[in-house]
């Protein structure tokens, strides 16, 4: 007994262990916790149990299952924009991505060093890499600051926009930005560049005279939008996606030869197979899949992937190894791909045409009969694809309609490939991964780069195959990486916080479908939601909010899981031509296994990887948000000319300023303003997602079909505005609680009946009401859209 109470008087308190997480730079697991306080390995399930109780208080956050950082705190290394000074001069900085539904970003004080040449420095406007650390005042409150470790981009001097000429011969220059539209700039004829009307260009601000349009002066012109496949150009050059290759990295591509067998092993005869989109322009990654012979192996399969050995070109340092990093990723338009590498090397050298020999990097998995990966082996190898397939060419051969090319391939080399899939399915099913249902629309252009249509692609089995394919190598990279103690950088996706977990809760309720209280968080939980809305109305509701409450993916050079696939380990290895995480992990494979020439420097650690990491991550996030932006934009060209038609859709966003809805057919989006939405009041209620009229009670929430007006487009900043007709449904009586940012008072129903009865008899009195209504809709007839 005195031996335990010893345990329990040396056992750390919540506050020791909370003021212990706070010392740590960036994130720690119970492993550091428990070496700091001396506990035993009797004491680790107490340990993990007080952790598990301040995670469900919140006040800790957990990244997988093994390290926990304090809520509300920021990763190590991240990106960050500089965006002003504090009072006293110092640089101040907010994450550059930032998820708005945890509040305002942190601001970041930025240290720069007083000392001479001290390194990297940045200004106002400045893109940098930073490292975190926490600073505590004289009040002992926690305050993040940051060192700059890379600048990523300089000060942003200029706006982009559209010229338009005006009669007189000067011009305006219309934003491309949505939330900027309306607020022109002037542009004299002497400061136009001789700038021609639908032109693209580059603007530096005039001091302003005090009256009139603020003024610009022209200093680039990007090109015509009324040029074939001009649209994307806007996203490219709003978001400074390097677009052209320097010299020096296409003389170094020029100059590249092609592998042969020196340090390989010989593959050629080895009928492995290309499975891409129809337009697909490079292959970098082959399949192949048989039996397995071994007695121990009944049943079970030898499936190979073999991936592009890009490391074998692209070396660390050259010309090409920096633009690659510095571009992260290629960038794919409706209308072109801004490529992570130039042409020579992604299109040619790289790209697995059948009937060519090309260097890879294979990995050898050996499978058993319920789909779980028994071992696997790397291999460099020089191979020979022996055909290039579309998905659905594979498919109709698969369902009995082969052609030409895949007949003869159909028992050889198509059944035994869906056979290893519906092995490897079974370990996907048992493995029970997010299961979200969100079909993703296709744009088809005509040959002038104009919208044709818009399409839903099916999803087909030949989709599965490779993705499961792919997953599985993705794992054994990185389980070979981790067994030789190689540093890399994952492919990482952490469980939901608390908030959104609460929040997800509160509404499903709302839908009368249940979410657990208690218990670790496992995709399974958000599976068994789903099901719950399988084939109800509330279906792709119930899918987007269980979308909206998941943490973003990203890259790190340390393992905290990827919850989405349920995974404990994951890195990016099948597709170095398009990803730069893929092309480390590809170079940390070459120097773990000792394979020969595009190793990973010695010099490259976790340090350095997380730098990389961070500077990826963000240019991923600029990727997506450039093709988003360019299909919001090729959307609203399509649609100009269809303003006053109407539309079904369902109600895809809500916030303060109004409704955002997304159309069944295109899945255009637009915003309904909430001041047309009559001449009620309506609340944001943030559990339901919904807007809801004070005096009315109709309530208009997320995932509502609706029938809409298309009111306006604006095609140069893909912005749509629509007008509601169809009727709100009622909000529920019961529970129904009114919500406001800021206000903790749960106000009851009695009681706004009671002040709308009210406010109603004012109205009759001809006192007017001190509520706020919108106005009606004939004296704001002519008024401008302000949005």
């Amino acid at each position: 007994m005195k031996r335990k109470r010893d345990a329990e008087a040396n056992f750390p308190s919540r506050d020791e262990i909370v003021a212990f997480i706070r010392s740590q730079p960036g994130e720690t697991g119970t492993r550091e916790i428990a070496r700091a306080f001396g506990l035993k390995n009797a004491d680790r399930i107490e340990l993990k149990r007080l952790l598990r109780e301040l995670s469900n208080d919140g006040v800790v956050s957990r990244r997988g299952r093994k390290t926990v950082h304090l809520t509300g705190e920021l990763p190590p290394v991240l990106a960050a924009d500089i965006v002003g000074r504090d009072k006293d001069g110092e640089l101040i900085a907010v994450p550059t991505e930032w998820d708005e539904e945890r509040g305002s970003p942190p601001k970041i004080h930025v240290h720069v060093s007083r000392r001479a040449h001290a390194g990297v420095t940045g200004g106002i406007g400045d893109r940098v890499l930073l490292r975190i650390e926490h600073a505590h005042d004289q009040d002992e409150v926690t305050h993040p600051r940051g060192r700059i470790i890379k600048l990523l981009d300089h000060l942003k001097h200029r706006v982009l926009g559209i010229f338009r000429s005006l009669p007189d011969g000067n011009g305006r220059l219309v934003p491309i930005d949505k939330k900027n539209i309306g607020r022109e700039l002037a542009i004299a004829t002497r400061d136009s560049m001789e700038a021609k009307d639908g032109d693209l260009i580059s603007v530096e601000l005039v001091r302003g005279r005090g009256y009139g349009l603020p003024s610009g002066r022209v200093k680039e012109r990007l090109g015509s939008l009324k040029t074939e496949r001009a649209v994307s150009l806007i996203a490219i050059h709003a978001h400074e996606i390097p677009n052209v290759f320097p010299p020096a990295a296409l003389a170094e591509a020029d100059a590249a030869k092609p592998a042969t067998l020196e340090g390989r092993e010989d593959w050629r005869d080895l009928p492995l197979v290309t499975i891409d989109p129809p337009d697909a322009k490079d292959h970098d990654d082959a399949v192949h899949a048989v039996p397995d012979t071994d007695p121990d192996n009944r049943g079970g399969f030898v499936v190979t992937v073999a991936i592009a050995d890009v490391s074998f070109y692209v070396r660390p340092g050259s010309a090409l190894d920096h633009e690659a990093v510095k571009r992260g990723n290629s960038v794919y338009f409706p209308d072109r791909v801004v490529p992570m590498l130039p042409e020579r090397i992604s299109n040619d050298l790289c790209s697995l045409v059948p009937g060519a020999a090309r260097g890879a990097l294979a990995v050898r998995m050996v499978v058993a009969k319920d789909g779980r990966k028994r071992s696997h082996t790397f291999h460099r190898i020089l191979m020979r694809s022996a055909a290039k397939l579309h998905y659905a060419q594979a498919q109709a051969a698969i369902d009995g309609r082969p052609d030409d090319s895949t007949g003869p391939l159909l028992a050889p080399i198509l059944r035994p490939l869906y056979d290893a899939y519906a092995a490897l399915k079974q370990a996907r099913d048992s493995r029970e991964p997010l299961d979200l249902d969100l079909p993703e629309r296709k744009i088809l252009l005509k040959a002038d780069g104009t919208v044709d249509r818009i399409i839903t692609p099916e999803r087909l089995d030949a989709h599965k195959l490779i993705e499961e394919f792919m997953i599985l190598a993705n794992v054994a990279a990185a389980e070979t990486l981790e067994k030789k103690a190689t540093p890399l950088i994952y492919r990482v996706h952490d469980e939901p916080g608390r908030e959104k977990v609460v929040a997800l809760r509160e509404f499903l309720q709302t839908l009368d479908i249940s979410f657990p209280k208690t218990g670790a968080m496992r995709p399974e939980m958000f599976n068994r939601t789903l099901r719950q809305a399988k084939g109800h109305d509330s279906e792709p509701l119930v899918n987007e909010i269980v979308l909206r409450s998941q943490a973003q993916a990203e890259y790190a050079a340390e393992n905290y899981g990827h919850f989405g696939l349920n995974l404990r380990r994951y890195a990016h290895f099948t597709s170095p031509i398009r990803r730069y995480a893929d092309l480390v992990v590809h170079r940390a494979l070459v120097r773990a296994l000792s394979l020969g020439a595009g190793a990973l420097p010695e010099t490259e650690n976790l340090e350095t990887l997380a730098e990389t990491a961070a500077n990826i991550s963000a240019t991923e996030r600029r990727a997506m948000k450039a093709e988003r932006e360019t299909t919001d934009r090729l959307i609203a060209h399509f649609l100009a000319d269809r303003v006053g038609a109407t539309f079904a859709g369902r109600i895809s966003g809500v916030t303060r300023a109004g409704l955002f809805v997304k159309l069944d057919d295109t899945g255009a989006d637009g915003l309904i303003p909430v001041r047309t939405l009559g001449e009620d009041y309506y609340q944001y209620d943030e559990a339901r997602h919904a807007l809801i009229g004070k005096h009315s009670g109709a309530m208009h929430r997320l995932g509502d079909t609706v029938e809409v007006r298309l009111v306006e487009a604006a095609p140069v900043a893909g912005a749509l505005r629509f007008e509601l007709l169809s009727e709100a449904p009622m909000a529920p009586r019961r529970g129904w609680k009114e919500r406001r940012r800021g206000d903790d008072e749960v106000r009851s129903q009695r009681d706004r009946q009671e002040r709308s009865f009210v406010a109603g008899k004012r109205r009759e009195k001809g006192g007017g009401s001190k509520t706020h209504t919108s106005k009606p809709k004939a004296k704001r007839k002519g008024k401008r859209d302000r949005r």
